[in-house]
């Protein structure tokens, strides 16, 4: 776990209603809502094997690992000090029987992933290419947050690498670049379903969930989405079920 001198440099938080406990870096790259709408949007089962590519400090499989219990999850993150942190995290929550989290490039993955091996991959990758935004002040968040080496095809190549077939890829990413998205797993994988994160009636979605089954083919679907808040800024019922108690997202709808 991470020890006393280490401790200023974190906060704990609580997810889920305060189901979970993170460790998250004080300064720089700090987890949203991102990752909890992308866990719950995975449909994962009893015995699924999950992949969580670019786990950071284990928000998203944390959040599934609380909500699908059957379920075994693998986080791939290649900084050394997020591993730590994620692996502090599944400690924390006592879940090490059913979640680990490997160092890794998803350039240069570990010999130990196998192809092909899980049920469902998700991912939060970087939302802005390289050299079209000014990066931020900070590594961290620039590293989260901006695409590095491994641009948004190697993550879309390496997540269809992983997932058996007819498995599901699930993705989270900016609203405004869904279509880089999906040109990157059109042809690959079927079903592909497009569903928006409103903030608020009448303004445009900032996010969106990607969700595709390898190998399949049917039709892409647009589907009305999510309003996360009222008028008056309240989280709506079923956003508030989501991010407070953990529900299952249904693409369907």
């Amino acid at each position: 776990m991470t020890d006393g001198a280490d401790a200023a440099a974190f906060t704990e938080d609580r997810l889920l209603g305060g189901r979970l406990r993170l460790l998250q870096p004080r300064e720089g790259y700090r987890i949203a809502i991102d990752p909890v709408f992308l866990a719950a949007a995975v449909p994962a089962g009893p015995q699924d094997m999950v992949l969580d590519i670019g786990c950071g400090a284990g928000a998203a499989m944390l959040c599934l690992a609380a909500r699908a219990p059957g379920c075994r999850l693998i986080g791939l993150e290649m900084r050394r000090e997020l591993v730590r942190l994620a692996g502090d995290n599944v400690i924390l929550n006592g879940m090490t029987s059913r979640a680990s989290v490997m160092m890794g490039d998803l350039l240069r993955p570990p010999p130990r992933l196998a192809p092909g091996s899980f049920d469902h991959v998700m991912a939060n990758p970087p939302y802005y290419e390289r050299g079209r935004v000014t990066p931020p002040a900070s590594a961290e968040k620039a590293a989260a947050e901006i695409e590095g080496e491994a641009d948004l095809a190697a993550w879309v190549r390496f997540a269809l690498s992983m997932v058996r077939a007819e498995g599901t890829l699930t993705f989270v990413y900016r609203a405004d670049r869904f279509d880089a998205l999906v040109k990157e797993i059109a042809g690959r994988a079927g079903g592909i379903v497009l569903f928006p994160l409103w903030p608020m009636r009448g303004k445009p979605a900032s996010r969106i969930l990607v969700q595709a089954r390898k190998g399949i083919a049917a039709p892409a679907r647009l589907a009305s989405g999510l309003l996360l808040h009222e008028e008056d800024g309240r989280l709506t019922p079923l956003a508030e079920a989501i991010l407070r108690d953990g529900d299952a997202l249904s693409l369907a709808s």
